[in-house]
């Protein structure tokens, strides 16, 4: 069973042979992205509907010197082996890929998505790699975001709360 979440976890040969198998069979490809530190039930519900959207669904993960630029030196929680493992173990993830620079911009470029979606914090003509999509006649979505939900919330109460269970 490892070695099936560890295949979802890919590089981009890998992934360019994989979506090579995918389009051979016109499955419509969803993409998103984020740092996914800590999961929790709001990463759960959105990539979730992610998938609900299409065929196969590939996030990007961003690497640890990313989430450190996007969040702070403090950050990730979680390292990259758990994370892209996490990820990777949920049934409806089909493949997990790290990207280094600031925005996967480069990535949805090479892996050209039908779908791209963010949470609901994004709008539309914000997501970064819109046009692109958009200019092969894909879709671009916002997806609902479940208030309460988030990694710096849970990270806030755990500091606040000092390990008290």
């Amino acid at each position: 069973m490892l070695s099936f979440i560890k295949a979802k976890i890919q590089d981009e040969s890998t992934l360019s042979a994989t979506l090579t198998r995918w389009r051979l069979f016109d499955q419509k490809i969803v993409f998103t992205n984020g740092c996914f530190d800590l999961l929790h039930y709001g990463h759960i519900h959105y990539l979730a509907a992610a998938k609900a959207l299409g065929d196969k669904l590939i996030i990007g993960v961003n690497s640890t010197k990313s989430v450190k630029k996007l969040k702070g030196e403090h950050r990730p929680i979680n390292d990259d082996l758990t994370r892209f493992h996490l990820l990777a173990s949920l049934s409806f993830v089909d493949a997990i890929i790290e990207f280094d620079e600031a925005t996967p911009y480069k990535l949805i470029k090479t892996i050209q998505p039908n779908i791209l979606v963010k949470g609901g914090d994004w709008q539309p003509d914000q997501i970064i790699g819109a046009d692109l999509v958009l200019a092969n006649g894909g879709i671009v979505k916002s997806l609902a975001f479940i208030d309460g939900y988030s990694t710096t919330k849970i990270e806030v109460k755990i500091k606040n709360e000092g390990g008290r269970g």
